[in-house]
C-alpha cells in the first residue's frame, strides 16, 4: 500500500532519518560538490545586490549558520525548510529557518542556489520537488541534490533520464546527483501516485523511500 503525504511524513523512516540532521557547511561539498561559501563569495564580490540561497531538508540548519557567520556580509539572504522544529542556535539575521513540508511548501522568492543534501530520499514526490526547486531558480541560478534514480518508480526505464534533460537537469549517475542551471518550468510526463517507507536501504546504506508514478 502506497502512502501519501501526511501518512509518509509521520512513518518512522523520515521520522528517524539521520542523513542531514547536523552536516556542516563542508560536508555539503563534499556530498553536493559545490563550495557553497566560495560560490556566494564570488557573487558579492561582483557586486551582488543580494545572494540567496535555498536549503531544502535542511535539517538543523548548522551549516547555513555557518555559511552565514563565515560570509558575514548583510547582503546573503539564506532559508532553510525542514519538517521539524529542531534548529541549531543562535539564530543569525541573515537565516531563516521554516519549519514545512517540502511537497507543500510554496517558495516566495529566487534563488541563486537551491540544495538538498540527501533529503530527497525521504520525500514522496521526488520529482515535483524537483520541479519546484526549479521554478524559483534566479535565471542565473543553480540546483544541485542528491537523488537515486533507483527509487523513482515511473514505468519509463531509461526514457526518465532523457526527460530529464529534455526539461534542464543533468544527473550524475556514479555520484548520484541532480542539477539544474538557470530557472526553469519544468514538465513531466507522469502523475505522483504515493510512496512506499518499506523500500529499506539505499546507496546510503540508511532505509529511505520509493516513490511511485503513473
Amino acid at each position: 500500500m502506497l502512502l501519501d503525504d501526511d501518512a509518509l511524513e509521520r512513518s518512522a523512516v523520515v521520522a528517524n532519518r539521520d542523513m542531514n540532521r547536523e552536516r556542516r557547511l563542508a560536508g555539503y561539498v563534499r556530498e553536493l560538490g559545490v563550495d557553497i561559501a566560495g560560490m556566494i563569495r564570488e557573487r558579492l564580490d561582483h557586486g551582488a545586490e543580494t545572494v540567496r540561497w535555498l536549503d531544502l531538508c535542511c535539517g538543523t540548519g548548522t551549516a547555513l549558520l555557518e555559511c552565514a557567520r563565515l560570509i558575514g556580509d548583510e547582503r546573503l539572504r539564506i532559508t532553510g525548510l525542514d519538517l521539524v522544529d529542531f534548529f541549531a542556535g543562535p539564530g543569525h539575521p541573515c537565516v531563516r529557518l521554516i519549519v514545512a513540508s517540502v511537497t507543500a511548501w510554496t517558495p516566495d522568492d529566487r534563488y541563486d542556489l537551491v540544495t538538498c543534501a540527501h533529503g530527497l530520499h525521504y520525500v514522496g514526490d521526488k520529482l515535483g520537488v524537483l520541479a519546484k526547486a526549479a521554478s524559483c531558480l534566479a535565471e542565473d541560478g543553480l540546483l544541485v541534490a542528491n537523488l537515486d534514480v533507483a527509487t523513482v518508480r515511473t514505468g519509463l526505464g531509461r526514457r526518465l533520464g532523457t526527460t530529464l534533460r529534455a526539461n534542464g537537469f543533468e544527473y550524475d549517475g556514479r555520484r548520484r546527483r541532480i542539477t539544474c542551471r538557470g530557472r526553469r518550468e519544468v514538465r513531466l510526463p507522469v502523475r505522483y501516485r504515493g510512496a512506499d517507507d518499506r523500500a529499506g536501504p539505499n546507496y546510503t546504506g540508511q532505509p529511505a523511500v520509493d516513490s511511485y508514478y503513473d
